[in-house]
């Protein structure tokens, strides 16, 4: 793997832990893709950092429990600006 790859995951699981973001967030924050932060995250940095991959996992999967309660909020915040 290269060197700047392997900092980027770093960079992107400590940012994750630290703020919560999701992925979609933290993509455009690092100006990468989607696919890009999810493999890193989920391939990448358990091979590098297996704690901080297990941190990154719990915040992922709370996002995740989440995102119908995100979509339906934007939805009706959608409807409520018209």
């Amino acid at each position: 793997m290269k060197d700047h790859i392997w900092k980027r995951a770093i960079e992107i699981g400590n940012h994750i832990c630290r703020t919560r973001d999701t992925v979609r967030d933290t993509a455009a924050l690092f100006g990468v893709s989607k696919s890009t932060v999810h493999k890193d995250v989920t391939e990448r940095l358990p091979r590098i950092n297996p704690e901080l991959a297990a941190k990154v996992k719990r915040v992922l999967d709370h996002n995740k429990a989440e995102r119908h309660i995100r979509g339906g909020a934007a939805t009706r915040q959608k409807y409520l600006e018209r």
